[in-house]
């Protein structure tokens, strides 16, 4: 059994989501603020994590901060903002995903099933010097690591699945959040440049291929 942690303040909606999760099979732990939810997931070392930004003591974008410095667990935001800026930023700064307020609990259940499936498997994938290690979700270039956010690696895992073919945006916001982005979104844009970046850093030039118009590739090349 999959155990998740949920960090609300509402103790209505905490209610709720504890029964909705339950009957979909989880564990639920419940905190009603940022501290009391940081405690806890280094108490139960939970496989997700739901984080709703209104907290009555650390606004969630801080707490989402604080758990990705220590570890990898997923994480979805429960938020009322809209804004694309504020979105790109959640996903920037640690977030694997979203959901917009009002919701129904079966689409929360469906991301929490996406981004769990993003983390099981134990391939180990080659593409020249690079290796992806799905398992232990590790990546090394030659003798460098790279440190890669969940999001940068599950693009490259993607990206690693077959070579040489060109990934559409629409097919990379599916694989990623399962679903489309909205239109004027610059997530996978931000995602792309962060993990050429990386890979230039550890000597891997030319890995990443950007096809304009048409979406990004992977390839065993030394130089653009």
């Amino acid at each position: 059994m999959k155990r998740i942690l949920l960090i609300e303040d509402d103790a209505e909606i905490a209610k709720l989501l504890r029964l909705e999760l339950g009957e979909a099979g989880f564990e639920v732990d419940w905190a009603s603020s940022g501290m009391s939810g940081l405690v806890r997931l280094r108490e139960a070392a939970p496989d997700l994590v739901i984080l709703d930004l209104g907290l009555p003591d650390l606004d969630g974008a801080e707490v989402a901060r604080r758990i990705r410095a220590g570890t990898e667990v997923p994480i979805v935001v429960l938020t009322a903002a809209d804004a694309v800026e504020r979105k790109v930023g959640l996903l920037s700064g640690g977030a694997d995903d979203y959901i917009l307020k009002p919701f129904h609990p079966q689409e929360l259940v469906a991301r929490i099933q996406v981004q769990l499936r993003h983390r099981e498997g134990g391939e180990q994938v080659r593409v020249g010097d690079l290796e992806v290690h799905t398992a232990k979700r590790q990546v090394v270039f030659g003798e460098n690591e790279l440190r890669l956010s969940p999001k940068e690696f599950e693009l490259l895992s993607l990206l690693c699945s077959r070579p040489g073919k060109v990934f559409a945006r629409q097919e990379i916001e599916d694989h990623l959040w399962g679903r489309s982005l909205d239109k004027d979104s610059n997530v996978v844009d931000v995602h792309v440049a962060n993990l050429r970046s990386k890979l230039r850093e550890a000597g891997a030039y030319g890995y990443l291929r950007t096809v304009r118009g048409v979406g990004y590739a992977l390839r065993q090349r030394d130089k653009d």
